[in-house]
């Protein structure tokens, strides 16, 4: 093997091992807080306050029983999940129209606004929210924060789902049109049966964001409606910050997310990579 050969296979072997310890160091950055919220949320108080941590230790599940004995957690993750599927179905009842008028009419500066919106702090809206609601009775109620969420909701899905639907051939919805299919129809059924892997990865953004979404549940909902990034702040007091509780709380609302992403996996990484390659 001639020194004119090693040096191109040295220089692939030095970037595949600058690749995977980038990945390596990614991979720790995010995972590695799940990981310690999950550790810590199997420790007693005297384990929380060792130092230096200890990463063995004998487990419990004081924390855990905390969560369900103090507080309503199945309740509020019934809430949860009515707010969060309520959100993401008028999101989608709302943001799928725009998207399509968007991709299909070129309208950029309302494509930025959607996403000045998404950009925008939820406090902002939460003032003039609080108000209106008081008026119109809308607090407390599962409506009033379905409502709230949908500008989570409707901007996100909006704006992911522009890029599928500009690489729906303009000729397949030409060719249903002439065939005498009116406009929402070939909305309905040429353009969203081809664009589903797009449906289910922003859906399930958007119910992420809405299921982790803490501010609009604290103001706008009350004792029947309140859902579960609540629980953490339950046990977060003047008197007292019970971390142990916070980790559990923490790790159970996670839980289900996870869950959730991986029963729809495949779908949902399909769906970032063909619309990571339009991008």
């Amino acid at each position: 093997m001639t020194r004119a050969s090693l040096g191109p296979r040295a220089g692939r072997a030095a970037r595949q091992a600058a690749f995977y310890v980038a990945l390596a160091l990614i991979l720790v950055a995010f995972v590695f807080p799940f990981f310690w919220m999950v550790l810590n949320g199997f420790k007693t108080r005297a384990q929380l306050q060792e130092y230096p941590p200890a990463f063995v230790f004998a487990p419990t599940l004081a924390n855990f029983r905390n969560v369900f004995r103090h507080t309503p957690f199945v309740r509020y993750a019934a809430n949860s999940l009515a707010v969060g599927l309520g959100a993401v179905g008028f999101g989608m009842v709302l943001g799928l129209p725009a998207a399509y008028g968007i991709a299909r009419h070129g309208h950029p500066r309302l494509a930025l606004a959607m996403l000045a919106c998404r950009m925008l702090p939820g406090i902002c809206f939460l003032l003039p929210w609080f108000i209106v609601y008081r008026v119109l009775g809308l607090l407390d109620t599962y409506a009033g924060l379905i409502i709230a969420h949908l500008i989570i909701t409707v901007p996100l899905i909006t704006w992911i789902m522009i890029g599928f639907f500009e690489e729906v051939p303009v000729e397949l919805e030409e060719a249903a049109r002439i065939d005498g299919c009116s406009r929402f129809g070939v909305f309905l059924r040429i353009a969203l049966p081809l664009v589903r892997p797009g449906l289910v990865s922003a859906g399930i953004l958007a119910l992420i964001f809405a299921w982790n979404h803490f501010l609009f549940s604290l103001i706008l909902a009350g004792v029947r409606t309140k859902t579960l990034p609540v629980v953490v702040y339950n046990f977060m007091t003047f008197e007292e910050l019970d971390l142990g509780g916070v980790y559990a709380a923490s790790t159970l609302i996670t839980l289900p997310v996870i869950a959730m992403v991986l029963l729809v996996q495949r779908q949902f990484v399909r769906g970032l990579t063909i619309g990571g390659l339009k991008g």
